[in-house]
């Protein structure tokens, strides 16, 4: 009988580059193609109609019906000659991907002989009505009351996918409450924007209004899908549940930086023409440390368009991935032993004139709002270090923390020497004129004469941080390969909102008693440098010595995901979020309880899957070996005398005894571990029974898999069904 898994590695070899060629030499001759931009706007809507519309998108004036309506006509005419025959409504539910149902244009006319026509009104533009039970509501919804509501973001340009107009939308329940990301993100972008813009204007009047940016950088791996297709664990959890790490892995550093595979490089190529048709300004490709891993990212941009981008690419590698022969796979942790996936969030603030309020000043003056800014950060990651942890956490992203390069679960901040020195001098400075100015960046002469003096940025970089300055920006490393920007965004963008208006009332208040403006800015800001000490660690994130002084700075230390979604609905994050008004006390509830669900559900389908490959494939296996063995040895005892058959074979008894005492002890496991997670599923409460999923059933996994892993060095390489570290990670 054939091995599977021998011909789906003969296959994989026999696979060349699929042959890529650009639309285009130009870039600019097709970028947007598929994308209603403001391009686009001005050849299919009228200059009334878009100078209203951008009212509304840039001013946020009221959208209305009869404005939707002409917006309507012109955004189905430009869909319709890019290939639509369907719309729909595209939102972010709380599954973490996003939502699509298709509807044809097509409609009867009205009056005797009707005929089919082709209709997109403003109403349907505006507003539709998914199905609210079907989508996680944590209770807001009962499956009896199925009523929800998406409606239209103008701010997210429309755009074409097959035959289908997208149309980026909010989503939320009959009763009001939101049942997605966007939501949310859209009022916290409102509560940075109006709490910074009043900041700002201590220092230029001028300023009306301030931008969040996003620039993300998306780590995957690639998986041949013959492969792929023979590991039911890759298949229905999107990790490796066993397998031994390969002898070579990532020890050597020779994957990292280095010469990207053909295949690979055929895909990436492809990737990058499907993306830049969405106006997905996709500026760097990589390999990354992991063998078979690879990273992308784009141009910064604005922050709720960053996230739309960021999930259209997603979804658009999966597709590329199948034309190359690949699996795409964006679990924070596929293979143990090497480096899990992450999607550092580089988070800044940016002003309507043009103004990065996290880049250093040349000015003592300019230095001032640099600091006020980056005070202000520190301050709110300090308050909020558990909540901002809760924000990208989840049954994957546990295990990638704090594991070969991924930074630990214990939420600090790195500014580096120089912005550090800056801080320490403003707190021992009785005027703000004292505060220094960045040097410019000092040079490295390498005394070579044909190679240009290397300039020093103002900070190091350090991979053990989970939130880093790094220049202009904080790169927030600890947010998931799969997750949903959303999420580490609206809890950055409010408590950095809340912050700011704290500090507003403070500076306020110490004008209002007398004191010059700068001088209340300044007095502010020392206390808040003094205040916010704690989170400030430029060390080694990954020493066992940063534990014990993190818990001894009052940081929280949590690794139960369960008890760290707590954070959520703690007294003080329920106020902070009521008071920049972007979650309501019955929304945090109800997304806890969908968090809780969720991680119950992926550790249910993780402990399923295990249980059924290690009795169906991997037992099997052993025991057919094992009984080769046995038939080695009675052949063994009928040759020799007793004492040579003996001494012959002793090595195969040897491996017949320990396969079997491994067996038993994988049945046994799996028994108890069958019957921990019945019992855990008869518990009531969804955080109580995720606590008990997370207590009692998680343990299992890595016991299991330690003897499974010694049974695939035991057994004749040519019976083992299952794809190797070896062949999944290096062949390409």
């Amino acid at each position: 009988m054939s091995n599977l898994r021998f011909e789906a590695v003969k296959e994989a070899f026999k696979k060349k580059a699929v042959k890529v060629s650009a639309p285009s030499p130009v870039t600019s001759n097709y970028y947007g193609k598929y994308v209603f931009s403001k391009d686009r706007m001005a050849q299919f809507l009228s200059r009334e109609t878009l100078r209203k519309l951008t009212n509304v998108i840039e001013k946020g004036a009221t959208l209305n019906r009869n404005l939707a309506d002409h917006v309507a006509a012109g955004m189905k005419r430009w869909a319709i000659e890019m290939g639509a025959t369907h719309y729909t409504h595209w939102f972010q539910p709380l599954t973490e991907g996003t939502a699509q149902k298709h509807d044809s244009f097509i409609e009867y006319s009205e009056g005797p002989g009707s005929c089919i026509i082709e209709e997109f009104s403003g109403k349907l533009l505006a507003q539709q009505e998914p199905d609210a039970s079907s989508f996680p509501s944590g209770g807001i919804r009962n499956t009896f009351e199925a009523r929800g509501y998406t409606a239209w973001d103008p701010s997210s340009p429309a755009f074409v996918i097959d035959d289908t107009l997208c149309i980026p939308t909010v989503f939320i329940s009959y009763t009001g409450e939101a049942l997605d990301y966007k939501t949310p993100l859209l009022k916290s972008l409102n509560a940075i924007d109006k709490a910074a813009t009043e900041v700002c204007q201590y220092f230029n009047p001028s300023v009306r209004k301030v931008f969040s940016y996003l620039g993300w950088e998306q780590e995957y791996f690639l998986i041949d899908d013959g492969l792929y297709a023979t590991r039911p664990d890759l298949v229905l959890t999107g990790r490796t549940l066993i397998g031994r790490e390969s002898a070579k892995n990532q020890q050597l550093e020779d994957h990292y930086f280095g010469s990207i595979p053909t295949r690979v490089q055929a895909y990436m190529q492809d990737l990058e023409f499907e993306g830049y048709k969405y106006s997905i300004p996709l500026k760097t490709r990589h390999n990354e440390v992991a063998p078979n891993q690879f990273e992308l990212a784009p141009i910064f941009g604005e922050t709720n368009l960053a996230v739309d981008q960021n999930l259209l690419i997603m979804s658009i590698m999966k597709k590329v991935a199948r034309r190359h022969g690949f699996r795409l796979l964006l679990h924070e942790k596929p293979f143990a032993g090497i480096n899990g996936s992450g999607k550092h969030s580089n988070w800044s603030l940016g002003t309507d004139t043009g103004i990065g309020l996290l880049t250093p000043g040349k000015t003592s003056e300019e230095n001032l709002q640099f600091i006020t800014f980056v005070a202000n950060v520190l301050l709110a990651v300090y308050k909020h270090n558990a909540l901002l942890k809760a924000s990208v956490m989840t049954a994957q992203n546990i295990h990638r923390l704090g594991a070969n390069e991924a930074p630990p679960a214990i939420i600090s901040i790195f500014l580096g020497s120089q912005i550090s020195s800056l801080l320490s001098k403003l707190e021992n400075s009785n005027d703000y004129e004292d505060i220094i100015v960045l040097d410019p960046k000092q040079e490295i002469k390498l005394g070579i004469s044909k190679i240009p003096e290397v300039c020093l940025d103002n900070t190091d970089r350090n991979r053990t941080s989970p939130f880093a300055f790094t220049g202009n920006r904080f790169e927030f490393r600890a947010v998931g390969s799969s997750a949903n920007c959303s999420s580490a965004m609206i809890v950055l963008n409010s408590i950095v909102a809340s912050q700011l208006i704290k500090f507003k009332e403070a500076v306020d208040k110490k004008i209002a008693s007398g004191l010059t403006k700068h001088k209340a800015i300044f007095n502010v800001l020392k206390t808040y440098v003094k205040e916010s000490k704690p989170i400030c660690f430029d060390g080694n994130g990954y020493s066992d010595a940063w534990k014990v002084e993190a818990k001894k700075r009052g940081l929280d230390d949590e690794t139960n995901v369960p008890v760290i979604y707590d954070s959520y609905i703690k007294p003080e994050s329920i106020a902070l979020f009521k008071s920049v008004n972007v979650f309501n006390e019955k929304e945090l509830h109800a997304r806890n309880e969908v968090k809780w669900e969720i991680y119950t559900k992926k550790i249910q389908i993780e402990a399923r899957v295990l249980g059924d490959l290690v009795m169906n494939q991997i037992i099997p296996v052993a025991t057919k070996y094992q009984s080769t063995l046995l038939e080695n040895v009675l052949t063994t005892d009928q040759i020799f005398d007793k004492e040579k058959a003996s001494r012959l074979s002793a090595h195969n008894m040897n491996v017949i005894e320990e396969i079997s005492e491994r067996i038993t002890i994988i049945k046994s496991k799996i028994a108890d571990l069958i019957s921990i997670r019945k019992k855990a599923n008869i518990i009531k409460g969804e955080r109580e029974k995720a606590i008990e999923y997370h207590n009692k059933v998680m343990p299992f996994f890595n016991d299991i898999r330690y003897h499974v892993d010694k049974l695939e060095l035991l057994i004749d390489d040519e019976l083992w069904t299952l794809p190797k570290y070896r062949e999944l990670l290096f062949i390409r």
